[in-house]
C-alpha cells in the first residue's frame, strides 16, 4: 500500500542542447516526464511512498519511461498495451524574447484509450491520497470517464482526492476546460490551481486570497491551494488563508516547478503539517526544482529542510 497514488501520462521529454533551435538539432537529451509522476518523485523524496498508475505501450520506449521512473524510488502499476504509441514533448529553451517553446507529440498513445476497469482499483482505495491533474481528461473523452471514474473510486474507500487544475492550452480551450473541469470538482477534497487559470479558464475575479476563498467556498473543497508564480501561493484550510511567498532562486529549469509544489505540500500534509508549514515546504522544494534540469525534482529532505530554515538562502554555505 502507497501513501499517494497518481494517475497520468509521462511522456519522453526530448530537448537540443542549451538554447539550440529544435529544427538543427543534431543532438537531443531524452527524460521521462509527466505532471502526475513527477509529483509521485517529489512526494517520494520527502519521505511518503509513492505509486504511479498508467497505461504504457509495451515498446522499448514505453518500457524506457516505466524502467526510469522506477529508478527514481516510486512504485509503478501499469497496463502494458499492444495498442497505442508513446507521447513525447519536444523543449526548445531560450531566453526573452524567443522564450522557451513546447510542441507536443502525443495523439493516440496508450493512455489515451485508459479505462478505470483496467486497474487494481484497491489501490487508490487503500492510499492516503489519489492524486491526478487537468492535463489527464484534456487528452482523450475516454479519459475523462476514467478520471471521474478514480476520482469516484477514491472516494468511495475513503481517500483523500487532490487535483492540480493544471490548465494546458495547447491540449484544450478554456471552455472545454472549464466545462470538463468542474463535473470533477464534486469529487476533489483538495485543488491546486494557478491564479491565472482560476481567472481565465474559471471566470472568477479578485486577488489570490479571494480565489482561493471563493473557490473553497463555492465548491466545497476542504483544501484550496492558490499558486501565483514567483510571489508564492496561498493556501484556504477551514475557511482561513494561509500566505507563503516564493523563495528566491536562480533558474536553470523551470519545467516541474508546480509538480515539485504540489508533491511536497501533499506529503508534507500525510506527515502531519498544517497548511502553512506544508506550503513552506513546499515553496522550498519547488524552488530548489528550478536550478535542476528536467522535469523532475531530484531533491533531498535535508536540502529542503535547509532552505526553510535559511529563508531561501544558499544551502552550500
Amino acid at each position: 500500500m502507497s501513501d499517494i497514488v497518481t494517475f497520468g501520462e509521462t511522456m519522453l521529454r526530448l530537448s537540443p542542447p542549451g538554447d539550440e533551435r529544435l529544427e538543427n538539432a543534431d543532438e537531443f537529451e531524452v527524460r521521462a516526464a509527466g505532471a502526475e509522476s513527477n509529483v509521485a518523485i517529489a512526494a517520494s523524496r520527502l519521505g511518503v511512498s509513492a505509486t504511479w498508475l498508467s497505461k504504457v505501450p509495451e515498446t522499448a520506449l514505453g518500457r524506457r519511461v516505466v524502467g526510469e521512473l522506477r529508478g527514481h524510488g516510486i512504485e509503478t502499476d501499469v497496463v502494458w498495451s499492444h495498442r497505442g504509441r508513446q507521447g513525447t514533448y519536444y523543449l526548445e529553451h531560450a531566453g526573452k524574447p524567443r522564450g522557451t517553446n513546447v510542441i507536443y507529440d502525443r495523439e493516440n498513445t496508450a493512455v489515451s484509450t485508459a479505462e478505470a476497469r483496467e486497474f487494481d482499483l484497491d489501490r487508490i482505495r487503500d492510499a492516503q491520497v489519489f492524486f491526478t491533474t487537468g492535463i489527464t481528461p484534456a487528452l482523450s473523452s475516454t479519459l475523462r470517464d476514467t478520471t471521474l471514474n478514480l476520482l469516484k473510486a477514491a472516494r468511495k474507500g475513503g481517500t483523500t482526492t487532490a487535483f492540480d487544475f493544471n490548465y494546458r492550452r495547447k491540449l484544450w480551450s478554456p471552455d472545454e476546460a472549464k466545462e470538463t473541469l468542474t463535473r470533477l470538482f464534486p469529487g476533489i477534497d483538495v485543488l491546486v490551481i494557478a491564479a491565472r487559470d482560476a481567472r481565465t479558464v474559471l471566470g472568477f475575479e479578485g486577488d489570490p486570497r479571494q480565489l482561493a476563498h471563493k473557490l473553497g467556498s463555492q465548491y466545497d473543497f476542504t483544501t484550496v491551494v492558490v499558486t501565483r508564480g514567483s510571489e508564492g501561493a496561498v493556501g484556504w484550510h477551514d475557511s482561513v488563508v494561509h500566505d507563503h511567498d516564493a523563495y528566491d532562486t536562480e533558474t536553470v529549469d523551470p519545467i516541474g516547478t508546480g509538480d515539485a509544489f504540489a508533491g511536497a505540500f501533499i506529503a508534507r500534509r500525510l506527515n502531519g503539517d498544517d497548511v502553512p508549514t506544508a506550503l513552506e515546504y513546499a515553496a522550498a522544494t519547488a524552488s530548489l526544482k528550478r536550478t535542476i534540469p528536467g522535469d523532475v525534482a531530484l531533491v533531498t529532505a535535508e536540502e529542503v529542510e535547509t532552505v526553510v530554515k535559511n529563508q531561501g538562502e544558499d544551502i552550500s554555505r
